[in-house]
C-alpha cells in the first residue's frame, strides 16, 4: 500500500502446489481447483483462464461504478469476454489481453464511454497498464 490512509478491503489467499500441473486452494476452501498445462487433455484450468475470469468480473464491477455518474443504465445481460494470451517474445514470456464488452441496448458512444472509464478505475486494468498490450472492444 502506498499511503497510511489506504484501507485493505479484502485479501485473497491461496496456496498453489505443483505449478501449472498442480492445484490451488484458497484459505477459506471456496476455491479448490486443479491446474493443467494449456494444450493438454487435463481437466483443470490454467493461470491465463483464472486471470481472465478475475479481470472480467472485476471489470464489470468497475463498469457499474463508471456508469452511475454518466447516467448510463447497464443491461442485465452485460457481458465481458476476456481473452488472456501467454506470449513468448524476445524478452521471454509476457501476457496480452482483450476485453470484449457486450452492452446490448446502450448507444455505442455511451457504452464506449463507460468501458473507457471502467478501464481507468478497474484494479486489474490499473495493474496491467503499461505492462501488457490490452485491447478493448464494445459491441
Amino acid at each position: 500500500m502506498s499511503a497510511a490512509q489506504d484501507k485493505v478491503l479484502y485479501t485473497g489467499r491461496t496456496t498453489t502446489t505443483g505449478g501449472r500441473s498442480g492445484a490451488s486452494r484458497s484459505d477459506d476452501g471456496h476455491l479448490d481447483i486443479r491446474l493443467t498445462q494449456f494444450g493438454t487433455a487435463g481437466t483443470g484450468t490454467n493461470p491465463e483462464q483464472l486471470f481472465a475470469a478475475g479481470w472480467s468480473a472485476c471489470f464489470m464491477g468497475a463498469m457499474a461504478r463508471a456508469a452511475q455518474p454518466l447516467g448510463v443504465k447497464l443491461p442485465a445481460d452485460l457481458a465481458v469476454d476476456a481473452e488472456v494470451d501467454l506470449v513468448q517474445n524476445a524478452e521471454g514470456f509476457a501476457l496480452a489481453a482483450r476485453l470484449n464488452v457486450s452492452v446490448q441496448g446502450v448507444a455505442h458512444d455511451q457504452a464506449l464511454a463507460v468501458v473507457q472509464a471502467a478501464h481507468q478505475i478497474c484494479p486489474y486494468s490499473k495493474a496491467t497498464r503499461g505492462n501488457i498490450q490490452v485491447d478493448l472492444s464494445v459491441a
